[in-house]
This record gives C-alpha cells, structure tokens and sequence, in this order.
C-alpha cells in the first residue's frame, strides 16, 4: 500500500489546487500589472481617471519611461545600481566560494574557530553606530565601496556554500589528491563544476541584496549623484522627481504618477530578468546546500 503522498490526486483535487494557484498568481499579478498600466498612462486619461491607477490604459504611451531614461537622475542610479550589483556579486561569490569551500575540508587549521565566528554573526550584529564609525575610519564615506566592502560576506550564504561542498563524495577528493593536485586545484576542478546550482541561489541572493541596497546608501553615501536606483524611486515616489531636481515630470506635460510608477518598473524589471534564467538551479542549490546526508 503506498502512502497517501503518492496516490494519484482526484480531478476535485487538482482543479481545487489549480483554483488556489490562479488567486494567488492573480493577486501576486495584479498590483505589477496595475503599475505597468499606470506608467503607460497618458496625461488625458490620467485627468478622465481623476489621477488614479490603470490597470489597461486605453492609449498606452511610453514617454514616462522616455523621460526618466534620457539621461537624467534614473539613467546614472541605474547604472550605479548595476555596477555595484555586478562587482558586488562578483566579489562576494569570490569571497564565499574560498571560505565555505576552506571550512569544508577536514583538518583545516583554526577551521571550527573561524566557523563559530561566522556562526556567531547569527547571533550579534554590530548596529547601526558601530558600522558607520568603522566606515569612516576606514575612509569609505561617501564612496561605492561602503555599499559593498561592509556586507561583502553572508554568513547564511558561507553555511550553505560549505554543506554543500561537504556534501561531495571524499573519494572525488582522495583521486585528486593521489594525483598531485593541491587544495585550490582541487577546488577549482573538482568541486566549482559541480557546484554550479549553489553558486547560482547564493549568486542571486548577493545579487538581489545589492540590486536593492538603500538604507546603506542614504547612510553613507551625502553625494545624491551617486545615489542608487531605490534611493531615488524612494524620492520619486515621495516627491515625484529626484532630489536633484534633473527630472521634472510637468516638463514632458506627464502625470506624477505615471513617472513614479515608470521608475518603479525600471527598478524592478532587471533583477526579474535574472531570475528566469536561474530558476531552475533554485530549489536543487537550496536543498543540497542546506541538508547533509
């Protein structure tokens, strides 16, 4: 007799699971949708709607999306957003990558001390006072590298990356060594090509951290020029153009709202674009990564 997990489910089942699947994709849509079609919105209709949200405007326009994208305030922070994202990602997966693959291997000198002292980050965070001081001791005020350097390692993201390489077969590992190679050829041979789906989840965790790094920006960066791309839909959306005042939606005669919610989309669309292509390495990083046997 086989257990009730693996019985076929009856078709009041399924069409009851595919019902509560479609609510929740609807209701998970709609708000994205409602900003799309606001952003598409013309000054005409947004006057005929009295200035409310869209789901379908009826003569979509995309001058909102041509006015924040014309070299202004949102162009730069885009920018800024992607190339602290990029080298942010880069060297946080470098970082990671060594120490979970270090704590891994057995033997390692002062590897259960150092694994307590990530561990322990779980536990006690240095604050908001004590992280700003160290910043500025170290001269990074006001720099790119405050938004990086401070939250280059997770230590989440270090366990994950080391149960993962525990989790590779010793035998792998005593082959190599039998043939000459060295802790770090071993790593790059051996255990980077088959860990592509945990660097993958880890990749866009960093990934989507630095995409949507904000309250760090406005702790540490005074120089609104170089402001990230969610400091500056936060000004957006409060006061419907930038602080610096380069994007001033009357001048293309456009509804606030409309630009408010094209940055919004502009925010959004390149993290989702990402997320698609590593999908698929989501759920098989997180369990490998996360459960021993």
């Amino acid at each position: 007799m086989r257990a009730p997990w693996m019985e076929r489910p009856t078709v009041a089942g399924r069409t009851l699971k595919f019902v509560v699947l479609a609510a929740i994709t609807l209701i998970v849509l709609y708000p994205f949708g409602l900003a799309v079609g606001t952003s598409l919105m013309g000054r005409a209709e947004s006057i005929a709607n009295g200035g409310s949200y869209v789901l379908w405007p009826s003569h979509p326009t995309f001058e909102a999306y041509e006015l924040i994208l014309s070299g202004g305030s949102v162009t730069r922070s885009v920018l800024i957003s992607i190339g602290i994202t990029l080298t942010g990602t880069a060297l946080s997966l470098i970082c990671t990558v060594f120490l979970g693959y270090a704590l891994s291997r057995r033997g390692m000198l002062g590897g259960k001390p150092i694994l307590l002292m990530v561990l322990a980050t779980f536990l006690f965070t240095p604050g908001m006072i004590p992280s700003y001081l160290m910043v500025k001791e170290l001269g990074m005020i006001d720099t790119y590298q405050s938004l990086i350097v401070p939250v280059l390692v997770n230590a989440f993201n270090v366990v994950v990356v080391r149960s993962f390489f525990q989790n590779l077969p010793e035998e792998l590992f005593e082959a190599a060594r039998m043939d000459g190679c060295g802790e770090f050829r071993m790593m790059w041979r051996i255990a980077l090509p088959l860990s592509k789906a945990v660097i993958a989840v880890v990749g866009l965790f960093y990934a989507v951290s630095y995409w949507n790094t904000f309250f760090t920006a406005i702790l540490y960066i005074n120089d609104q020029t170089k402001h990230p791309i969610q400091v500056v839909l936060r000004q957006y959306i409060f006061r419907g153009t930038a602080a610096t005042g380069s994007d001033v939606a009357i001048v293309r005669d456009l509804p606030a709202s409309s630009v408010q919610m094209a940055v919004l989309i502009t925010a959004l669309v390149p993290i989702l674009l990402a997320y698609p292509f590593l999908q698929k390495y989501f759920t098989k990083g997180v369990l490998t990564g996360a459960i021993k046997g």
